[in-house]
């Protein structure tokens, strides 16, 4: 029997929302997937063939990802053919997700994803970026009047192309006041409707982060038009996830992911792990069942194995062994109690995320894992089999996989 209702919010005290006037999105969240393009920038990953892209480019869309970043056409053919199946796709399968395509804030760069959106007949947002910090500027040779230059051609020529425009400066998070007022400025006056924030390197903390969205907020508002924001992050310093959390916080209203955190060196912030935290905060409510097969389809096309102890997706996030936490997750399946069972040794509800609760057997388990995984597969917990079991479990140092249980039945 499952938990009523009514008491389910007394068996949790949740001190993460014991606020006198909760915080949630005025106008939501937006997610912007860079699996597709940033994500292919990872040392270690291995550009999969677009059949794969496309599987990708369907599960993003059911799990309501709102963009993705389909490619960079201005790298060459393969990259032009890509995107330009990727948009099609989109069309054909009448997906909700939109594309967006990077370009330097370069005319040269623009012109492909103009063509491209004639051709497959379907519009995309140009993310046009510079870089912006002072070290970036230094060692490029860059003044800001030629900053200013490209940003105001470049993003001049994708307006009158028809392509709407993200303006993005590379490396915001060690950029300066003045530049960052100037470069944000000059875009929005040329026609970008979306400004990003990027924190390229991974240098930000949450305190810089608020102070920075604060600032870039008031640029965007002194120039009198509505203009998204939106952040990008990278993991450099393993602040990733929590550095999105606080932008969303600070007023940006959309944000960027990879699935599995691929990217360039330590990679972007995990798209899987944005949507867990949005949905268990509450900031949104949809069906995330797909999120294993997203993160699966990703791993196999890029070859990027998933750690066994990741969170949500990994192999071991909802299995235990220990004696003690296994004995609460039995007896409450022996309730039939999915929801308890998925909470009572679990911050993360798995049936939410396509998962399962799992039970298995080693040298911390009690005779209690050993009757509940025969019971599992309708195998009689006869007291000779269980002693059998737990003693091997007893002497062994990991648990049993589940094909040793399974011999050890056969064998009578």
């Amino acid at each position: 029997m499952s938990t009523p209702e009514t008491e389910r919010s007394d068996l949790i005290f949740d001190w993460n929302t014991r606020e006198t006037d909760p915080f949630r999105p005025p106008a939501g969240v937006a997610l912007d997937d860079e699996t597709l393009r940033d994500g292919l920038q990872s040392p270690s990953v291995t550009d999969p063939p677009i059949e794969t892209k496309k599987r990708i480019l369907h599960l993003m869309d059911q799990l309501g990802i709102d963009t993705a970043d389909v490619g960079l056409p201005g790298a060459g053919t393969r990259a032009v053919e890509d995107v330009t199946a990727l948009c099609r796709e989109i069309l054909d399968g009448k997906l909700a997700i939109r594309p967006n395509c990077a370009a330097r804030t370069m005319v040269r760069d623009v012109e492909p994803i103009a063509a491209i959106s004639q051709k497959a007949g379907i519009p995309i947002e140009a993310c046009l970026f510079i870089g912006s910090s002072p070290i970036r500027k230094f060692t490029e040779e860059w003044t800001l009047e030629q900053m200013l230059k490209f940003t105001r051609e470049s993003i001049r020529f994708a307006v009158r192309e028809g392509l709407p425009v993200m303006y993005v400066t590379e490396d915001t998070t060690r950029s300066d006041p003045d530049t960052l007022r100037a470069l944000y400025t000059a875009a929005i006056e040329e026609g970008a409707k979306r400004i990003c924030v990027c924190d390229t390197v991974g240098h930000a903390t949450p305190e810089g982060v608020k102070k920075l969205i604060s600032f870039i907020r008031s640029v965007a508002a002194d120039t009198g038009e509505e203009i998204g924001i939106d952040w990008h992050g990278h993991r450099d310093r393993g602040m990733d996830l929590v550095n999105t959390l606080t932008a969303i916080r600070a007023g940006v209203s959309r944000v960027h992911g990879c699935a599995l955190g691929i990217g360039e060196r330590a990679g972007n912030t995990p798209m899987e792990l944005i949507l867990v935290n949005l949905k268990l905060i509450g900031w949104i409510d949809r069906d995330l069942t797909k999120l294993s097969e997203y993160c699966e389809v990703v791993s196999e096309g890029c070859r990027v194995p998933i750690p066994q102890n990741y969170p949500v997706v990994g192999k071991d996030a909802f299995e235990t062994g220990t004696g003690v936490h296994a004995a609460a997750v039995i007896k409450a399946f022996r309730r039939g109690d999915t929801w308890l069972a998925d909470r009572v040794y679990s911050g993360v509800p798995a049936s939410d995320f396509g998962r399962k609760q799992k039970i298995r057997i080693g040298p911390m388990s009690g005779k209690s894992n050993v009757i509940f995984w025969l019971e599992k597969r309708g195998i009689p917990p006869e007291p000779g089999l269980v002693e059998r079991i737990f003693a091997a479990a007893k002497r062994s140092n990991r648990l049993l996989r589940d094909d040793e249980v399974q011999e050890m039945v056969n064998q009578g």
